[in-house]
């Protein structure tokens, strides 16, 4: 952002389909560095003729981006996650040093994912034990339900989780984090719409569940109907007020501490709560079904408490200008996921009584595929705050580029896309190795199910790394804030074809005589 001093009147020279034009546009509105601000106005000078003004927007590198760049209205559009609308540039009008993917090192990011990687992968181990081991409490045996609620519910603790943090990184790397009265509205803004999502979504998480349930199995109950939706609501309002905090806590220590946060929190965010969401959810699920027969009326009460606060949560977002506009824009995405996600849990129902140890390696291939996917979105998303202006994709990256270029060689994110497919190796082997060993007391893990789980968990993270590319850089063209949107889309893909790849794996391995030994 540009201070009173320099906001002065910047002129873009070019040429419409009636002939030429000089166009004065101010910085007053233009919520954007004074630098992005000239490097735009470079991009839309044209010298020439109409035609040559088509062909250069055509033939730019950012695929035809700038076409929409040489209009007025890309220019001055901004980002539904601008940072401070009272103070740009923070109340002192200096903003702090901002942190720069684009010149970080490849071992700063390295050590820098590896050790909230290798953390969380902790959590989805824990998760994938919990839920061998919950698997065959009363509740799951005669509600089987409840299985297809398990990877909807941890990809929307994920997704609400990881949106938090990585609208939280973005400010924090745009500078935006000096006032710690600002700093309060953003957390308490984002709190309360966290609760408003989670209470939403997890409904419909349940309602999606029955539902699927009802038609594959042509029964209906009441009583467990009622015991999923509350079940569902407490699990994710809970496991995600608790955690959100957590995530705060590492994007102020990171940012502090002079650490690009996006490299720390969303791995955190994804795979810390794994263990906690199953265990809260079997505990809070076997007290419900404990009370069904005798007092239904406390499941009763529970939902409706969670519907008086709904209102209350709302009026808290509507009036903070870091969330409102959030909370008309965000749903799509979120419930899209849920559903995409569901469609693993169908998965996960289908494939629990078939095929031996899905359930402990089901969370692991689901959790590694989403946290480096999250990282990957979360560094790009960032990276285009810093450098465009929403709807301009900027001349060092492209959106449509060959897999090649996007994950090895290509465009600057592809640096993290190397390290982080090059982290995901040996990643899946210990924590497939550890499960197995915490699960038995000692390795039952043969060659050829090493090999198989590795080769399709490696499919999975290749192709997240790449639809993240495509999918972020879309929106950003299409002016949808990806801090926002592009998560829960990517995570929710993560579980539904790291579901479908290891049932294949596994169920090959099946066919030929060479089944987890588990």
């Amino acid at each position: 952002m540009t201070s009173e001093k320099e906001n002065s009147n910047t002129t873009f020279t070019g040429l419409n389909t009636e002939g030429n034009m000089k166009i004065n546009i101010t910085n007053d509105n233009i919520r954007a560095d004074n630098a992005i601000v000239q490097k735009v106005a470079a991009g839309l000078k044209i010298q020439k003729t109409a035609n040559e003004l088509d062909e250069k927007c055509a033939a730019s590198p950012g695929g035809g981006s700038l076409s929409s760049g040489c209009s007025i209205v890309t220019i001055a559009s901004v980002s539904n996650s601008e940072p401070d609308p009272d103070y740009p540039n923070g109340p002192d009008g200096n903003p702090e040093k901002k942190h720069s993917s684009l010149n970080e090192k490849w071992y700063e990011t390295t050590l820098q994912v590896s050790v909230p990687f290798f953390i969380a992968g902790i959590g989805t181990i824990g998760a994938g034990l919990v839920l061998a081991e919950v698997q065959n409490w009363p509740v799951f045996k005669t509600i089987s339900q409840l299985f297809i609620l398990v990877p909807a519910l941890l990809g929307l603790k994920g997704n609400l989780d990881m949106c938090l943090a990585s609208r939280l990184c973005t400010q924090a790397n745009l500078g935006n984090m000096n006032s710690y009265r600002e700093i309060a509205k953003m957390i308490i803004g984002n709190l309360a719409l966290v609760q408003i999502q989670s209470i939403v979504a997890s409904t419909l998480v349940a309602l999606f569940a029955i539902t699927v349930s009802a038609a594959m199995d042509g029964k209906y109950s009441w009583d467990h109907s009622l015991l999923m939706i509350a079940s569902s609501v407490c699990t994710a309002t809970s496991s995600c007020f608790i955690l959100d905090f957590v995530m705060i806590a590492v994007i102020m220590l990171s940012h502090r501490c002079k650490m690009n946060p996006d490299n720390l929190a969303t791995p955190l965010a994804a795979s810390i709560g794994d263990v906690v969401s199953i265990s809260v959810l079997s505990a809070i699920a076997s007290s419900f079904f404990i009370k069904l027969e005798s007092e239904i009326w406390i499941l009763y009460l529970i939902i409706v408490i969670y519907l008086v606060l709904l209102p209350f949560w709302i009026y808290i977002v509507l009036h903070n200008k870091y969330t409102r506009n959030v909370l008309t824009s965000g749903w799509v995405p979120v419930i899209s996921a849920l559903f995409i996600s569901g469609l693993g849990g169908l998965v996960l129902d289908q494939a629990v009584d078939v095929l031996n140890g899905f359930v402990i390696f089901q969370p692991i291939i689901n959790g590694i595929g989403g946290n480096l996917v999250s990282v990957q979105a979360s560094r790009i998303s960032t990276m285009l705050h810093q450098t465009s202006l929403m709807g301009i994709i900027p001349p060092h990256t492209k959106l449509c580029v060959s897999p090649w270029k996007a994950l090895i060689k290509g465009v600057p994110s592809a640096k993290s896309a190397r390290i982080l497919i090059s982290m995901s190796i040996p990643g899946h082997l210990v924590f497939i190795f550890a499960a197995d060993y915490f699960k038995h007391g000692h390795s039952t893990i043969h060659f050829s199910f090493a090999l198989s789980y590795l080769l399709v968990a490696c499919l999975q993270v290749m192709l997240l790394l790449y639809v993240a590319h495509i999918i972020v850089h879309a929106m950003w063209r299409f002016k949808i804030d990806p801090d926002n949107s592009a998560i829960p889309y990517l995570t929710a893909l993560g579980d539904l074809s790291g579901s479908i790849f290891l049932g294949v794996a596994m169920y090959f391995l099946m066919s030929i005589g060479r089944q987890y030994g588990g």
